[in-house]
């Protein structure tokens, strides 16, 4: 069974609070609660009349919706985005627009999905070295492609 943590959530007039679509749901579907268009090639910042006050030790992170990524080319931006729990204002999610054709967001389309994560932050210990590994300094495509 999942675990569950309270956030307490305002919302602008009229507007829907995320919810799971199915039991098995891992992230509430959030919807726009204005009219955008995001032409063709371009991004836009969509508000969802949500202000969350999320509990310390969490986060909340801004996932794409697969239905508009696939059917449409659109997607979050900067995914996953994350709102921190010290965050007070609207909830926006930046959209970018890779279909071919400009792209309307009607108010009360769902438009991005909202996950709820446990935060661990680091303590950061400078060193002047660092244990090795097989790997090494191999970057990018360092492990090969298959």
């Amino acid at each position: 069974m999942a675990e569950h943590i309270t956030v307490k959530v305002k919302t602008a007039e009229g507007v829907t609070l995320p919810a799971y679509a199915t039991e098995g749901s891992a992230g509430m579907d959030i919807r726009a609660c204005e009219r955008v268009v995001i032409r063709a090639g371009a991004r836009g910042c969509v508000g969802t009349g949500l202000y969350l006050e999320i509990p310390r030790g969490y986060e909340a992170q801004v996932r794409p919706r697969s239905g508009l990524a696939l059917k449409h080319g659109v997607t979050v931006l900067n995914a996953p985005g994350t709102i921190d729990s010290d965050y007070r204002g609207e909830v926006r999610v930046i959209l970018a627009n890779f279909g071919e054709n400009d792209f309307t967001i009607e108010s009360g389309e769902r438009i991005a999905q909202i996950i709820f994560a446990a935060v661990t932050q680091a303590r950061l210990e400078t060193s002047v070295e660092l244990g090795g590994t097989e790997r090494g300094a191999g970057g990018f495509g360092s492990t090969g492609r298959k």
